[in-house]
């Protein structure tokens, strides 16, 4: 059985909700952050880096949000195009674009201070470049969701469906905190994207396990 070392809505939740689609056994493993749960020498044994997510396979674990999604995938029929299907080198692209790209992104833009220091001036310039790339990359994903290829299809969802829904999250709670520079309806094709994913009862269970509330994905609180 699979076992998912996570903190609540964080990177981990992409994992939970692509889980929660599968409906396969597993188990999640709250790790206290604020505890010193990431820097224990048995959370360190999974991830070396003392990060979520991780999760624990009977073959061993596997950290890296990306990776953690494409092993599952290589795993369970249905999560990604196969190996050799038409498409395959496409969603890997835009997969890989989404996890070394569109994600550290955000992530930086959580906590500005790592990156340039305590100046706020300098915070908020970093801020303002930050989010017009983000605003790119969200531009170039919603003409690829236009297109409708399967992977990112709301009724079959793929790992890709749910990376760029906790993406569009981020964003909206990033946005939320700023100068609200971030619009969802700007990118028609994501909104739907979302919208209709946070219907599907994986999003629903998620949202109710880690207090995310009725719209983690359209509006986020």
């Amino acid at each position: 059985m699979d076992r998912l070392h996570t903190v609540p809505d964080t990177a981990g939740l992409i994992v939970r909700l692509t889980l929660e689609e599968l409906g396969t056994p597993w188990e999640v493993r709250l790790v206290d952050a604020k505890g010193g749960g990431l820097a224990a020498p048995a959370f360190r044994a999974l991830n070396p880096q003392g990060l979520v997510p991780v999760l624990d396979t009977d073959t061993g674990p596997v950290f890296e949000t990306g990776a953690i999604l494409l092993s599952l995938a290589d795993r369970y029929p249905g999560l990604a195009p196969a190996p050799g299907a038409p498409g395959r080198g496409a969603f890997l692209s835009w997969l890989f674009f989404t996890s070394n790209t569109l994600h550290p992104d955000l992530a930086r833009l959580f906590h500005p201070a790592r990156h340039v220091g305590p100046d706020p001036g300098v915070q908020d310039d970093f801020r303002d470049i930050g989010s017009a790339r983000i605003r790119r990359h969200f531009a170039l994903l919603d003409t690829v969701a236009a297109t409708h290829p399967g992977w990112l299809d709301p009724a079959a969802p793929s790992v890709l469906c749910w990376y760029l829904a906790v993406m569009i999250r981020w964003a909206g709670l990033l946005s939320a905190e700023g100068d609200d520079w971030f619009d969802l309806a700007a990118h028609p094709a994501l909104s739907a994207l979302a919208a209709a994913l946070e219907t599907r009862p994986a999003a629903r269970h998620a949202a109710a396990a880690e207090g995310l509330g009725p719209t983690p994905f359209t509006a986020p609180a």
